[in-house]
């Protein structure tokens, strides 16, 4: 792989509506943020601008077209990391390596998370809410608007803003439009976060294994650690078991209809208000347990999870950070309200809101 301060390479973009159609930027890389199968992360600053960016390098198959790159063009939400520019650079063995550049977000959940473990103490109940609420509005926008599944939700692939405390899907290198009817590969989404249909080597899953993934994310931040910490794909519905009890024929049958071994040892559920400490809100557990369900028809959309009463705070006309700073922009929903209805765009976006704003919402009866 080429050096990292190689990457100050030229790039020919285009500027729509401008005289000069063809401007030059370089970008020089600074550090390695991430690494993976995938190919490697830099921060990186636009020479000309002075701005710090994030560059994803991936090796190309020149014979494909790169569907992270292809979906990333599609999607535009203040929840999900804005796309910049891209490019392509060799290698002196002709290597082609595609550049996709993109916002600069300088933390991960995962990291915050691990900050407050090391501390020995548990996120703030305030911080929990927030950004789930994120997570699942991000998440209404790409399930709804280009139809796209991430398939890969977890603390590492959601960048916070430790100043805003904005939130922001990233990492669409698993992410597919799932077309109905179509096979999708089982061996997707990882481990700790992978909804027990992908277990159950379903290929014609939905974006509620998303859903499910949020679910994780969510009992993960109120618990400090994972709820499902599966050392190998058997071990993982183990622990799924301990959690949910055994799936009923009728669930296996939800999650995969061709999957025939039904033998499985008798395990009752666990109640969900045990799962959690004593003082855990009412309304966390219950948004948990609508997440975390086995037939994947019965969890809640990323929409009805943002309306749940869990946020309602988040809705205060008065909600604030707690350092006394506003919250980060939560009501400016794109077209992923488009189809809701009446009722529950009601309650996402609040009254203090749509006065400000000057919306008129149709009464919940329609008149």
């Amino acid at each position: 792989m080429a050096n990292p301060n190689e990457l100050g390479i030229g790039l020919c973009y285009l500027f729509w509506g401008f005289e000069d159609l063809c401007k030059t930027i370089s970008y020089m890389a600074e550090r390695v943020v991430g690494t993976g199968s995938f190919g490697i992360v830099f921060q990186a600053k636009c020479l000309e601008t002075g701005e710090t960016v994030a560059i994803k390098k991936v090796l190309q198959d020149r014979r494909y077209k790169n569907r992270e790159l292809q979906l990333m063009r599609l999607l535009d939400h203040p929840n999900v990391v804005s796309l910049k520019h891209c490019f392509f650079s060799t290698t002196s063995k002709d290597e082609l390596f595609l550049n996709l550049v993109m916002e600069y977000v300088p933390e991960t959940m995962y990291r915050v998370l691990k900050h407050y473990t090391s501390m020995k103490q548990r996120m703030p109940l305030i911080y929990v809410k927030l950004y789930t609420y994120q997570i699942f509005r991000g998440l209404a926008y790409i399930h709804t608007v280009p139809g796209v599944c991430h398939r890969d939700v977890k603390p590492q692939n959601l960048l916070v803003d430790p100043l805003t405390h904005q939130v922001k899907l990233c990492d669409f290198g698993s992410a597919k439009v799932l077309v109905k009817g179509e096979a999708n590969i089982s061996y997707i989404c990882s481990r700790y976060y992978r909804a027990p249909e992908l277990i159950f080597g379903a290929t014609e899953y939905t974006t509620s294994i998303d859903i499910w993934s949020a679910g994780c994310v969510l009992a993960e931040l109120l618990l400090g650690q994972p709820l499902f910490p599966g050392e190998n794909g058997v071990d993982q519905l183990v622990e799924i078991i301990k959690v949910l009890g055994t799936p009923t024929r009728e669930e296996i049958r939800c999650m995969n209809p061709n999957y025939t071994d039904n033998r499985f040892p008798q395990v009752k559920a666990h109640p969900w208000h045990k799962v959690f400490h004593k003082r855990m809100p009412p309304e966390a557990i219950d948004l948990v347990s609508r997440l975390l369900q086995y037939s994947p028809s019965l969890r809640c959309t990323a929409l009805e999870a943002c309306a749940h009463p869990f946020f309602d705070e988040l809705r205060e006309p008065n909600a604030h950070l707690p350092n006394g700073r506003p919250l980060p922009p939560l009501f400016n929903f794109k077209q992923e309200l488009s189809g809701a209805s009446p009722e529950l765009i009601n309650r996402l976006i609040p009254e203090h809101v749509r006065r400000q704003m000057g919306l008129s919402i149709p009464h919940p009866t329609g008149v």
